[in-house]
């Protein structure tokens, strides 16, 4: 496979997180976020899980991983506003990373 099939699958693939997200967000928040809003916290999502070295840490017994998931929001809120995509609160942010988690999860089960 070569390298644009493998940004057309990223491109399906957000798109399918998108969607997940915006039904795992409460009704108050659904109208809250843009698609682009999300597809940018996404992208910010991945660049905290890369900088940070959470995927570089080393799982416990039941091969999980701990994450700050009130401190990867905290980030996403500080990218936001920095790179002037909008203000945000980390209590509103929280929903979209606890989304994203909740799908990662449910296409890693057999």
């Amino acid at each position: 496979m070569g390298m644009e099939d493998d940004f057309l699958l990223d491109d399906v693939d957000d798109e399918k997180t998108v969607a997940y997200i915006k039904n795992y967000l409460p009704q108050e928040l659904k109208e809250k976020f843009s698609d682009d809003e999300l597809y940018y916290f996404l992208d910010v999502l991945d660049e905290y899980y890369v900088e940070s070295g959470v995927l570089d840490a080393e799982p416990d017994a039941d091969g999980c991983i701990e994450i700050d998931l009130e401190k990867v929001a905290a980030y996403i809120a500080g990218e936001a506003e920095k790179d002037g995509i909008g203000k945000f609160t980390p209590e509103d942010l929280l929903f979209v990373v606890q989304g994203e988690m909740e799908y990662m999860d449910s296409i890693d089960e057999p």
